[in-house]
């Protein structure tokens, strides 16, 4: 399961919207901070392109990994390149609910506030 994450996060930090939907259940649940949450496999890859299209780059890093039963916790630091060439690195905690290998619930935890705030 390890390595099936570091490929979610490989299509994350490659801006592959579509490759990582790929990761998800058809009825999958996807929160990102304090946003709203956006449910089913294309209204997500609607959302988190639409999410890529404003920053030119971005890494993570994971630092802990915890997988039980049909819960899996990462949590390390993304660094974002802003459209200018800024960098900005911030902590993160995600929650992946487990269904069949794939992720039915995706929860982010995270302020992005000064992502945008220029």
């Amino acid at each position: 399961m390890k390595e099936r994450i570091h490929n979610l996060f490989s299509a994350i930090d490659n801006k592959d919207a579509d490759k990582f939907i790929s990761f998800l259940t058809e009825d999958a649940r996807f929160t990102f901070g304090n946003a709203a949450p956006v449910s089913t496999r294309n209204n997500i890859r609607d959302s988190v392109s639409g999410f890529f299209s404003g920053i030119k780059a971005l890494q993570h890093d994971i630092n802990s990994y915890w997988h039980k039963e049909d819960m899996i916790i990462c949590k390390g630091k993304v660094t974002y390149t802003r459209l200018d060439n800024t960098k900005l690195a911030l902590a993160f905690t995600n929650i992946f609910r487990m269904k069949n290998e794939l992720i039915s619930d995706y929860r982010i935890y995270i302020d992005i506030s000064e992502l945008f705030a220029r």
